[in-house]
């Protein structure tokens, strides 16, 4: 199961913190690390800040956009410092890890980490389907992310320790491409059919999105809406054209 959880380091800026959570995830038996666009690396400072951890490092996937990081993640959990207008589920560690584990039985999950001072984007949290809110002292917040992910990684282990197998097999949830091409064919048709006509296409796709991340959606569902969305795409067109036609246009 732990071979299907990757950790995520987007656009980190300092080697030292990649060293360090190369570290904290191997004590727990993590090993899959794939970088966003780090300001640094290799450098000699991760290695030596990994502490016996130069393996995860030598095999980390550094990616160039967060799309690749996440090929064929089924559930993304995004740690966040502060409480966003995001109205995306935010749990606990230790209440988001259960759910991670079960996903994880089956297919790669991925737990997202953001920059040191800004933590994640809003684009970049609106990608996750559950979002992790670590508690601390409120007059001292300040969470070094290395330190974030060695929280994260002890919880992922004690849930892993404590699961048990559902009798019924879980359906295969969407991939991360998978919803992607959802919601790029659902702007499309939104689009074309007007809807955005009387709404901000930027804000409402923000919101549909924050619905379907509730949904948890399988890949039978998907290939059912993206099926309606062809079938409303091609009545639209045959309808336009129709109009066109009686209106010498």
């Amino acid at each position: 199961m732990m071979d299907r959880v990757r950790v995520v380091l987007s656009h980190t800026s300092h080697p030292g913190n990649i060293g360090a959570a190369a570290r904290a995830m191997k004590t727990m038996g993590l090993r899959n690390l794939y970088l966003i666009n780090p300001k640094h690396f290799p450098d000699p400072q991760a290695n030596s800040l990994a502490a016996g951890a130069d393996d995860i490092l030598a095999q980390a996937v550094v990616c160039d956009s967060l799309d690749a990081a996440l090929q064929d993640v089924v559930l993304t959990v995004g740690m966040t410092a502060r409480l966003r207008d995001i109205s995306l589920e935010v749990k606990t560690p230790r209440a988001a890890m259960p759910e991670v584990v079960q996903c994880a039985q089956h297919a790669p999950v991925a737990l997202l980490f953001g920059t040191e001072m800004s933590g994640l984007s809003n684009e970049e949290l609106m990608r996750a389907q559950v979002l992790i809110n670590i508690p601390t002292n409120p007059d001292f917040s300040s969470l070094n992310v290395a330190a974030a992910v060695q929280v994260l990684c002890y919880e992922l282990s004690v849930a892993a320790a404590a699961f048990q197998p559902a009798a019924v097999p879980e359906e295969a949830r969407a991939s991360h491409q998978q919803m992607e091409g959802y919601f790029a064919h659902l702007e499309q048709t939104l689009t074309e059919i007007d809807f955005f006509s009387s709404h901000n296409p930027g804000r409402m796709m923000q919101r549909l999105r924050r619905l379907y991340a509730r949904a948890r959606l399988e890949t039978d569902e998907v290939h059912i809406l993206r099926g309606i969305l062809s079938v409303t795409r091609s009545y639209n067109a045959r309808l336009r054209k129709r109009y066109q036609e009686e209106h010498g246009e």
